[in-house]
């Protein structure tokens, strides 16, 4: 029986490949993969961390006479490499569904960056120029000063240019 290479291959390679681990004996349960794949990875199919489908159905992969070894396959975990430990056996990658990553915030105020520093109360408002010191998305706190000699303090940035003080 051919072994196929050691890459990455996905389900849908692996279904192209099926000529390679096709048998004409009794099947591996592929529902059995996809229950085996939740439990090692914690999450069901479809499911940021679990499977990101089921194994492809018409895979007909031998049976397999011991149980199944699951490991992680990659250093960011993307797949999980399922194989029949018999010798000459098969192996199936099964990819991850990654979290979602949020993109970060866009920055309204570089640091170095000239601002506006406002403090505003019940019927006044006083505004003096100054300079960021982080850099910060609108909502964010950063520390400004007013000249250089002066000790930063934190204001939260309210739009590009413009830093607001909170009136304690």
């Amino acid at each position: 029986m051919r072994r196929l290479a050691l890459l990455p291959l996905t389900v849908a390679a692996l279904a192209a490949a099926a000529p390679l681990h096709a048998t004409t004996g009794p099947a591996t349960n592929l529902a059995l993969i996809d229950n085996a794949v939740a439990a090692f990875t914690g999450q069901p199919i479809g499911v940021p961390g679990g499977a990101a489908q089921p194994v492809d159905r018409r895979l007909r992969l031998g049976l397999c006479a011991a149980p199944l070894a699951l490991s992680w396959y990659g250093g960011a975990q993307t797949s999980v490499l399922v194989s029949c430990p018999d010798a000459g056996s098969w192996r199936v990658f099964v990819p991850v569904v990654q979290a979602r990553r949020e993109a970060p915030a866009a920055v309204a105020v570089a640091k170095g960056e000239g601002v506006t520093i406002t403090v505003a109360g019940d019927g006044f408002s006083v505004s003096q120029p100054g300079e960021a010191l982080d850099a910060g998305a609108v909502g964010a706190w950063i520390r400004v000063r007013t000249n250089a000699k002066a000790d930063p303090v934190r204001a939260r940035i309210v739009r590009p240019g413009l830093v607001e003080l909170p009136l304690d």
